[in-house]
């Protein structure tokens, strides 16, 4: 079982993810200023799912890597840490985009087309797929048990603080993006915190240590 210290620190990253600009949070933001709160959600319903297939993928990948692999660990735990530092790059980088600065007048679409377009946006998203692979590994031992129910865990965790928080932002899209545009001064804040946290994990990750 991974140690709760572990899965702390696990869930602030994937916090930090969820909060990151990406397609997930632009298409999301776009669809409920555009269509609704209801075709936000039934959006976001598909980008869950998709996470779950990222999941189930990468559980049965690392568990197999990570076994017949010589130095995947290593490879896999250095391409994290500079990962986490493109992603603060990113984020502190002068006139970054605005996670609120998107279209708001899209066509209105059919339930079934929000779901599958907020699943594939997902499934086709990079920033997923290397979160998983690269971040994963960092918290997996053998010692904690299976592989395969410590991906499990970590995917969990990841999936339930990305609904949250992306359920938050649908619900309070139109509030905060009024509020972010009357103070600029708030998304520097918000850049600031995000980049200074990945560079922390990024440099932790670095230096932890192999199995």
């Amino acid at each position: 079982m991974i140690p709760f210290q572990a899965l702390l620190l696990f869930a602030l990253a994937a916090l930090i993810l969820a909060i990151t600009p990406g397609p997930n949070m632009v298409y999301l933001i776009s669809r409920t200023l555009s269509q609704g709160q209801k075709a936000g959600l039934i959006s976001l319903l598909g980008v869950i799912i998709g996470f779950l297939f990222h999941i189930v993928l990468v559980s049965f990948g690392l568990t197999a890597v990570l076994f017949t692999i010589p130095y995947a660990y290593t490879v896999l735990k250095w391409t994290g840490a500079l990962y986490l530092v493109y992603l603060a790059f990113q984020a502190l980088k002068p006139n970054g985009k605005n996670i609120f600065a998107v279209e708001q007048t899209l066509k209105v679409d059919a339930p079934s087309k929000l779901f599958s377009i907020g699943f594939l946006t997902n499934v086709l998203n990079p920033k997923v797929a290397v979160f998983y692979l690269s971040l994963f590994p960092q918290f997996i031992k053998p010692a904690y048990g299976s592989i395969f129910f410590q991906s499990l865990t970590l995917g969990t965790t990841q999936l339930v603080i990305s609904f949250l928080t992306n359920l938050l932002i649908i619900l309070f899209a139109a509030k905060l993006a009024s509020f972010f545009q009357k103070q600029p001064f708030w998304v520097k804040i918000q850049k600031w915190f995000m980049g200074s946290v990945l560079l922390f994990l990024a440099v932790k990750m670095a230096l932890s240590k192999g199995r």
